[in-house]
């Protein structure tokens, strides 16, 4: 199926939604909020807490550059007092959806100012969407969001704004702690070679370079240009080693990691990280916090050789 009929199919579908759903059953005394990643439904379940219920529409391991809503997705969003979504084309087959829904939505990037914005390296006026990865920048949306959980719900707005400043505040000493953990890696040390460049906001946030096989969205091609370039980079500056992602399949990786054998040099799989997906609801990794302090330390980890 075509890219533009698939298009006309949701239109279509969402036009008839209100008539023909899937009732997502939830609490009337709650407000029923639903997000597009875990990484916006997580810190807003915290805040929210009891008066709020959240959906995230995309679980562990689910690109967002390439999720395409089902028609069970598009109920939720109808039935839905809010809608929450990263912005900047991140979901990009989403955005018939949110041009179209009657539902009231906010993006978390419109709270960012566009001059802290990145733009794409190869591709100069497209937006970098990885926002969440500077905590400064996510917490702005979270702000935001939080602003209008108040409108919808203002007898609960004391409530939603205290338990925000108290996320806030776990936010910045996570922030600290991150720029102190890799700030104290030698600094030619310092650079993170992953499959796909999401990493650019995370980079500036802690004075890392980053090396990327693939642009901004997984939809980009890896060709052999990009494999040789980037083996190139890890023999010339001795860089120990690389990171999968959960939720990119990991073969250029190994093909990079081959190529490196191949010069004569040696570079180990840091591990895995998080970029586009969180982990599992219910672990460490399935927070925000636990998520990003999950891939600061298994940067150290690999770079610092355990030191």
């Amino acid at each position: 199926m075509s890219h533009s009929i698939y298009i006309w199919l949701i239109a279509a579908i969402l036009v008839l939604s209100g008539c023909q759903s899937t009732f997502v059953q939830h609490d009337p005394n709650q407000l029923n909020v639903v997000t597009t990643t875990a990484q916006i439904a997580d810190p807003l379940r915290i805040i929210g807490g009891d008066r709020i219920q959240v959906t995230s529409l995309m679980g562990p391991g689910i690109d967002p550059h390439l999720y395409e809503a089902s028609q069970r997705d598009i109920s939720r969003i109808e039935q839905a007092d809010v809608l929450f979504y990263s912005g900047l084309h991140l979901e990009a087959n989403m955005n018939v959806i949110f041009e179209n829904t009657s539902v009231p939505t906010l993006a978390f990037s419109s709270a960012t100012e566009s001059s802290e914005l990145l733009e794409d390296p190869e591709y100069p006026g497209s937006i970098d969407p990885h926002i969440w990865f500077d905590i400064n920048l996510w917490s702005a949306g979270i702000e935001a969001a939080v602003e209008q959980l108040k409108v919808l719900s203002p007898q609960d707005a004391a409530y939603f704004e205290e338990n925000k400043q108290n996320y806030l505040n776990e936010l910045q000493q996570l922030q600290e702690y991150a720029s102190a953990k890799l700030g104290s890696l030698d600094e030619s040390k310092r650079v993170l070679v992953t499959a796909h460049d999401a990493f650019q906001y995370f980079a500036r946030a802690t004075d890392m370079d980053v090396v990327a096989l693939q642009g901004l969205s997984t939809e980009s091609e890896i060709g052999i240009s990009d494999v040789q370039s980037t083996v190139t980079t890890i023999v010339e500056r001795d860089i120990p080693a690389v990171f999968v992602e959960t939720s990119v399949n990991e073969r250029a990786i190994q093909s990079v990691i081959e190529g490196v054998k191949r010069q004569g040099h040696q570079v180990q799989l840091g591990g895995e990280l998080y970029s586009d997906a969180m982990g599992e609801e219910g672990t460490e990794t399935g927070t925000y916090i636990g998520m990003y302090r999950y891939n600061v330390n298994t940067i150290y980890d690999a770079l610092s050789g355990g030191t």
